[in-house]
C-alpha cells in the first residue's frame, strides 16, 4: 500500500489529506445526526404536558431549550406563548434558521473534499503525462520502463481522487436530505404544539 502512494507522487498526499477529513466529518455527521438527539419522540407530548398544568418555568424552558435541536425551537416559541401565534411563529422561524445552521456544520466541507478530489486526481493525471513526455524526448520509446513511473502516477492519483470523491458526494447527498427531513418534521411539531396552546388559549 505504501509502495503505491508513493507511485502516485506527491499529490497523493492532499487526496490522503481529504480523504481523512471526509472520514472525519461523515463519522462525526452520523453521531450527531442520529434522529432521537434531533427529534426526541417524547419532548412534544412533555412540553403540552407542561403548558397545560402550568408548569413551566425559566428553569424548564432553559433546560428544554439545552436538550436537542427541536428543543430549541418549541422553547423559543414558548417563551413568546403569551404575545399571540404571530409572535410564537417568528421566534420559531428564528431560531429555526440557526438551528439548521448547526445541523449543516461540515458539509459544505464535505462537498469541497467531493469537488476538489477529482481536480486532485486530474492534476496528478496531467502531472504524470508530462513526465511521459519528458521521458520519451529524454530516452525516446524504446525503453517502457523509463515511461512506467509517469504512467502509474497519472493512473493511481486519477483513481485516488476518485475514491475520495465517490462516497464524499454520496454521504454529502445523504445528510444534506436527512437535514431536510429533519427541518419538516420540527416545522410540523412546532406547528402542532402553536395549535395545541392556541387551542387551549380560545378555551380559556
Amino acid at each position: 500500500m505504501f509502495d503505491l502512494i508513493r507511485s502516485g507522487g506527491w499529490l497523493m498526499l492532499p487526496i490522503i489529506i481529504c480523504s481523512i477529513g471526509a472520514m472525519g466529518i461523515i463519522v462525526e455527521r452520523f453521531w450527531s445526526l442520529q434522529r432521537n438527539k434531533i427529534l426526541p419522540p417524547e419532548l412534544v407530548p412533555q412540553v403540552l404536558k407542561l403548558v397545560r398544568t402550568k408548569e413551566l418555568d425559566e428553569q424548564i424552558l432553559r433546560r428544554i431549550k439545552a436538550s436537542s435541536p427541536l428543543g430549541a425551537i418549541l422553547s423559543s416559541g414558548l417563551i413568546n406563548r403569551h404575545h399571540g401565534r404571530d409572535m410564537m411563529k417568528t421566534s420559531i422561524e428564528e431560531t429555526g434558521r440557526q438551528v439548521v445552521s448547526e445541523l449543516e456544520r461540515f458539509l459544505n466541507s464535505l462537498g469541497t473534499i467531493a469537488s476538489i478530489t477529482p481536480l486532485l486526481g486530474l492534476l496528478g493525471t496531467v502531472v504524470g503525462m508530462i513526465k511521459v513526455f519528458s521521458a520519451l524526448m529524454i530516452h525516446g520509446a524504446g525503453d517502457p520502463g523509463v515511461l512506467a513511473g509517469g504512467i502509474s502516477e497519472a493512473l493511481i492519483t486519477t483513481a485516488a481522487g476518485l475514491t475520495v470523491a465517490i462516497p464524499s458526494l454520496i454521504f454529502h447527498r445523504y445528510f444534506e436530505r436527512l437535514v431536510d427531513e429533519y427541518v419538516l418534521n420540527m416545522e410540523e411539531e412546532a406547528l402542532r404544539m402553536i395549535d395545541v396552546i392556541d387551542g387551549d388559549r380560545e378555551e380559556g
